[in-house]
């Protein structure tokens, strides 16, 4: 569980995934440069204060993104619309990196939620 686990997956992945994944994970920590990298559940995840905030993967035709909370993808249901839903996470385009202005509100949302 490292930031160096977090490196060799995001190193392995094939284009275009590697450059959206990588691009994500530098907004994420834009937004929020407290965040610790993790590798956890076999995937790239963001904790502060122990507590899990963010999560992207890789999959075979898409990537996906948890805020680590259910009630947070309720509440951005409208912003999340076009997005394949499931659960705590979304699906996004493998060539398409997630909107920099969702991305602050999903972690403000579980920021909030964590206080």
């Amino acid at each position: 569980m490292s930031f160096d686990e977090v490196n060799a997956y995001l190193d392995a992945l094939p284009e275009p995934k590697k450059s959206t994944m990588l691009e994500v994970r530098k907004a994420i920590l834009e937004i929020e440069p407290r965040l610790e990298q993790v590798f956890a559940w076999r995937s790239p995840m963001f904790k502060l204060d122990g507590k899990f905030v963010a999560g992207i993967c890789a999959h075979k035709n898409h990537l996906t993104y948890s805020p680590q909370s259910k009630d947070i993808m309720e509440r951005l249901a409208k912003e999340l619309d076009g997005f394949v839903v499931s659960g705590s996470s979304f699906q996004f385009a493998i060539d398409q990196p997630l909107p920099k202005e969702l991305l602050k509100k999903l972690i403000a949302g579980r920021l909030s939620e964590m206080e």
